[in-house]
């Protein structure tokens, strides 16, 4: 049975960081894409950040850009979103997700073809 596990999340003042990680058991996805969404109260979930199987091609949301950073360590089956200068809009359930066939691009744009999902995990920013 393929997991993913996020972890990480929590409450921070404006301007502060937190790092997530998603840790994937039952499967590797070494040879594919890995990333975050996130859902905000009352709103659609949206993209935040992907990154290749090789940890070499990075997208992210407009909104993230310069602010947030995605890695990954494939020994460790993990994907990490290091979050700088939060801002209170930052605020959602964050969502890891993998899969083994999609461009970015379409990890990006086709949320609904991705394999696999973890359960999420609160981030909320006061001001």
């Amino acid at each position: 049975q393929v997991q993913l596990v996020e972890s990480g999340g929590g409450l921070v003042q404006a301007g502060g960081s937190l790092r997530l990680s998603c840790a994937a058991s039952g499967r590797t996805f070494s040879s594919g894409a890995m990333g975050w969404f996130r859902q905000a109260p009352g709103k659609e979930r949206e993209f935040v950040a992907v990154v290749s199987w090789n940890g070499v091609s990075t997208h992210y949301a407009d909104s993230v850009k310069g602010r947030f950073t995605i890695s990954r360590d494939n020994a460790k089956n993990t994907v990490y979103l290091q979050m700088n200068n939060l801002k209170p809009e930052d605020t959602a359930v964050y969502y890891c997700a993998a899969d083994q066939g999609l461009s970015l691009s379409g990890f990006r744009l086709r949320q609904g073809l991705i394999g696999y999902w973890g359960q999420g995990t609160q981030v909320t920013v006061s001001s």
